[in-house]
């Protein structure tokens, strides 16, 4: 099972109904955060979650609306005495940004790993989760994640039986390990049958339509998009700052068929953004327009 919740859904500046952009998943006892915007570390507390399972932080890019909240957030994460390493990832730059932001949090008991992004996509594997950070269309260097968990295929007792694999084996080989034993290399796809669909969500903000977005996010369970923009007289606007429209992500859930799609980084000028639903539903009918501390478990199918 994977939770996710969507700490924040505001994008420019918080305001007193919505913070900034972050969100969080959790999966066997590891946290991950993507952008950590001001305000992050109190959407955490109002949810429940901790702070100290957190092992990795992704960044789309460094707008401040993005990563402004992370020198406090590292600081709480010190004061909890965390030892464990925290790994960053993000496009080029992120430590020297990173160091900067740290000036006001010099002193911390654990270290800090940095993962720079440098190609088109990235695909890294952390903690049972399977990272695919594609490039994506801003006005700087921004990259979208999909966080998937794979599920490997069901164990087959009678295959280990008729090849004469031992009991005491059964588990490790499931676990997806290769074993040396009695003269033989035992792998798991003797005994495993075909690969089970897993879990995947798919998260970008802060970019213009581009099929890289649609081509990740295929077959998503959870498609988070950015929807800048619902009034239509923003269109202009937002192709000049490369941003979205809630009408250009419900397209590309349509097109990559996900099955459900949270907006998300609303402008400070949106209001009642559950008012343009009834557009949005034109174009793909399993949309919902963003909250912060919106939350949901997803699981595997049977």
């Amino acid at each position: 099972m994977l939770d996710v919740c969507l700490l924040g859904t505001g994008g420019m500046m918080p305001l007193p109904y919505r913070k900034l952009t972050a969100l969080m998943t959790r999966f066997n006892g590891s946290n991950l955060l993507i952008d950590c915007g001001e305000g992050t570390q109190v959407a955490v507390k109002e949810r429940g979650w901790s702070f100290h399972p957190i092992d990795v932080i992704c960044f789309t890019h460094y707008h401040a609306d993005h990563i402004s909240g992370l020198p406090g957030l590292l600081l709480t994460m010190g004061n909890a005495e965390r030892t464990e390493p925290l790994l960053m990832i993000g496009p080029k730059g992120l430590e020297r940004v990173v160091t900067a932001l740290r000036v006001i949090a010099p002193e911390l008991p654990f270290e800090i790993q940095f993962r720079e992004l440098t190609q088109k996509e990235e695909i890294l594997e952390v903690k049972g989760y399977r990272i695919h950070a594609f490039r994506v269309n801003h006005n700087v260097l921004c990259y979208g994640y999909s966080i998937e968990i794979e599920r490997a295929g069901r164990f087959e007792v009678e295959r280990a039986r008729e090849q004469n694999i031992e009991q005491k084996y059964w588990s490790r080989l499931q676990k997806g390990e290769i074993i040396e034993a009695d003269g033989r290399t035992l792998t798991p796809d003797m005994v495993l049958g075909p690969q089970r669909k897993g879990i995947k969500v798919t998260y970008c903000t802060d970019t213009r339509p581009t099929p890289a977005i649609a081509q990740n996010a295929k077959g998503s369970d959870l498609f988070i998009c950015e929807g800048m923009y619902a009034e239509k007289e923003k269109e202009a606007k937002a192709r000049q700052y490369k941003h979205m429209t809630f009408y250009e992500a419900a397209k590309i859930a349509a097109e990559a068929d996900v099955k459900e799609l949270w907006l998300t980084h609303f402008s400070p000028s949106l209001v009642h953004e559950e008012n343009y639903m009834g557009a949005v539903h034109k174009i793909f009918k399993r949309a919902e327009p963003g909250k912060d501390g919106k939350t949901v478990e997803l699981d595997f199918e049977d």
